[in-house]
């Protein structure tokens, strides 16, 4: 079998060995008011120094100086990534008071629920048509050193991935569905919704992203093709409605006919039933009120 003949495998494309394998960690944090206590120690240690002439005093000032730089507070909603000399030591996740590993880099990373709506895309339909259509994204940082480390911008990342995700379920999906047999933009927004949500995720789990929700927030033919399309729809449903108002008249001109007859009321050929039907479908189907006339002779004159 020659290469090209050869059957394609479902592998990504790209160098697996460039993926930064990364995961959240704690990391190693003590009670910040520790900190505080050493903070007093090194004090008391420069002004007794001070008082003894001692030599010894640029101990304390070097201690004092690194443990306040290894201080951190964390706010609820917030986290703290801490990085130590280019290696990842690990997140604080809990909010307080800390004090970390010294000479350490720290960089604050929100987990607060965010959402945005994407650009009002112009992209083609399942059946060809220009549509408009956005999203708007509900999601959250669900590993702080994937958002950190794997990504160069995770907020970049999230919205051009978001905006990507909605061309392709776009695509995917007819504007409307005509025979309410399938799924289209939109008659079926809570299941497009879902897939678009699902793809979404799927697309920004390299950066440690979760998503929570993906709604259409925009839906509409494009402006060259708007009106045709509305004629479209108004001609459909101009259609369904005298579809609709025959089906009822037969069922009624029927019912009429049987209790006619059942009841013996009058007796009735084939050519005069024919008349009364058509009479009857003139009337029942026609736009304008009907204007009877009155035979005042026998029913063949």
């Amino acid at each position: 079998m020659s290469t090209v003949d050869a059957p394609l495998k479902a592998e990504p494309v790209g160098i697996q060995g460039a993926r930064l394998d990364i995961a959240q960690r704690h990391a190693l944090a003590v009670s910040g008011w520790l900190g505080v206590v050493v903070l007093a120690g090194c004090a008391w240690w420069i002004v007794a120094g001070q008082e003894s002439a001692s030599t010894w005093l640029w101990v304390p000032a070097v201690v004092a100086v690194v443990t306040l730089t290894s201080l951190v507070v964390v706010t609820p909603g917030q986290t703290s990534v801490v990085q130590f000399f280019g290696s990842y030591i690990g997140t604080v996740q809990r909010p307080g008071f800390w004090w970390v590993l010294p000479l350490t880099k720290r960089r604050k990373v929100s987990v607060r629920v965010r959402n945005f709506e994407t650009a009002h895309l112009k992209v083609n339909d399942a059946d060809g048509s220009p549509v408009e259509i956005a999203a708007i994204v509900v999601w959250q940082i669900a590993d702080t050193a994937k958002s950190t480390y794997a990504v160069e911008n995770y907020l970049d990342f999230v919205t051009v991935q978001a905006e990507s995700a909605l061309r392709h379920v776009a695509t995917t999906h007819p504007y409307d569905d005509t025979t309410d047999a399938g799924t289209s933009l939109r008659g079926s927004t809570d299941v497009v919704a879902a897939q678009l949500a699902a793809e979404v995720a799927t697309r920004v789990a390299i950066a440690g992203v979760e998503i929570v929700e993906v709604r259409i927030s925009h839906l509409a033919y494009a402006p060259e093709i708007a009106q045709a399309m509305l004629r479209r729809q108004q001609a459909s449903a101009v259609v369904a409605a005298r579809a609709r108002i025959v089906e009822g008249a037969v069922g009624m001109v029927e019912m009429a006919l049987t209790r006619l007859t059942e009841n013996g009321v009058v007796t009735l050929d084939e050519e005069r039933k024919a008349a009364m039907v058509s009479n009857l479908m003139v009337v029942l189907c026609g736009e304008q009120p009907a204007s009877p006339i009155v035979n005042a002779g026998s029913l063949y004159t």
